[in-house]
């Protein structure tokens, strides 16, 4: 039983890093966009 309380804290704890780690990656996607907006705006 302790085995698989660890278990699941170290499966949770993992799940956490993942989805900090994709939204991170969201983040940055959305800034380039962002960016390219901008630049796009300021050539009309």
């Amino acid at each position: 039983m302790t085995k698989a309380i660890a278990l699941l804290a170290l499966l949770g704890l993992v799940a956490c890093e993942t989805v900090q780690g994709a939204g991170r990656d969201l983040e940055t996607a959305g800034e380039v966009i962002q960016d390219e907006a901008q630049d796009t705006q300021s050539g009309m």
